[in-house]
């Protein structure tokens, strides 16, 4: 059958008008904000991120600024409000996003572990020489939690704790939300915690070697005395609103950070991983599991 010849005059107008509508993002997306959360001191962050984001700004062909909030709150309601483009999220603080958003957020990768693998753990610290070997030998003690949406610093505790009988508001003296994993370790430093709860990849990967490697803590002070499941990786989210094409240049810029910005990937990962993983929604159905606990948790609190 012969189309139309008013129909085959439109395809090719289409045609010839697509490489120019792959470029439209650029006007009306002339700067991009990527946000995250400080596990470490503000120059801390910008040391180790500024790189990456110089390399982002090449590779996308636009501005891309960094924006350090306060908590993950601040991600989530920046992505809803649409003034965050980039989101750097713990499983959790993603799945919330996700959730206050109604779909508005939508995960497109996660740091890969040294070994290649995703995801890590949330692990109890005690000082070296504190009596006890396991969590459960800390009763009467202070614990140190972290932001109120982080993961590994507060929800995958206080799920783990309530399937081990351990009602942290009743089994410890004082429970404290120090805000940041390295303000959680440096309160366990200093007396203010008994244990401390804190992100953890590998036995050479974790907020703790990191803050040793800045000589900040030494690592033979502390031991593990607990140690959850693995948690799905962390996610990188971008808002589902922008165009399609722009999304993909973000992916693709990720994806291709180990080879084309090497430096700066190396210096945002301290050399301890090979790069990203794809990652997409359906992948932290566990962690929707997770936050309706959280959600019933502090409901039943409020």
């Amino acid at each position: 059958m012969t189309l139309p010849r008013r129909a085959v005059l439109a395809a090719a107008l289409l045609s010839l008008a697509a490489p120019a509508l792959a470029q439209d993002w650029k006007a009306k997306y002339p700067e991009l904000v990527y946000a995250t959360v400080p596990a470490e001191n503000a120059s801390g962050v910008i040391e180790r991120m500024g790189p990456f984001m110089e390399y982002l700004s090449r590779e996308l062909g636009v501005k891309v600024t960094l924006r350090i909030a306060a908590d993950y709150a601040a991600v989530i309601e920046g992505q809803r409000a649409g003034t965050i483009h980039i989101g750097d999220y713990g499983p959790s603080s993603y799945v919330r996003a996700h959730t206050v958003s109604n779909g508005g957020v939508e995960a497109f990768a996660s740091m890969r572990a040294v070994d290649g693998s995703t995801g890590y753990f949330s692990v109890a610290y005690a000082k070296k020489d504190a009596a006890g070997a396991r969590l459960e030998d800390f009763k009467g003690k202070n614990l140190c939690l972290v932001d109120p949406n982080s993961t590994s610093g507060n929800n995958v505790p206080l799920f783990s704790m309530n399937k081990m009988n351990i009602d942290p508001t009743k089994f410890f003296a004082k429970v404290t939300n120090a805000g940041s994993h390295e303000n959680a370790i440096m309160a366990l430093q200093q007396g203010t915690c008994d244990v401390a709860f804190n992100w953890w990849n590998s036995e050479d990967d974790s907020n703790l070697t990191r803050m040793a490697n800045k000589g900040m803590v030494k690592l033979d002070d502390f031991k593990i005395v607990f140690r959850s499941d693995k948690i799905p990786g962390s996610p990188y989210a971008v808002l589902t609103s922008m165009p399609a094409d722009l999304k993909k240049a973000i992916a693709d810029a990720f994806f291709n950070a180990p080879t084309k910005g090497k430096a700066a990937f190396e210096k945002l990962t301290d050399g301890k991983s090979p790069g990203f993983a794809p990652a997409k929604h359906a992948d932290y159905k566990v962690t929707e599991d997770l936050q309706k606990f959280i959600d019933a948790l502090r409901k039943k609190g409020s």
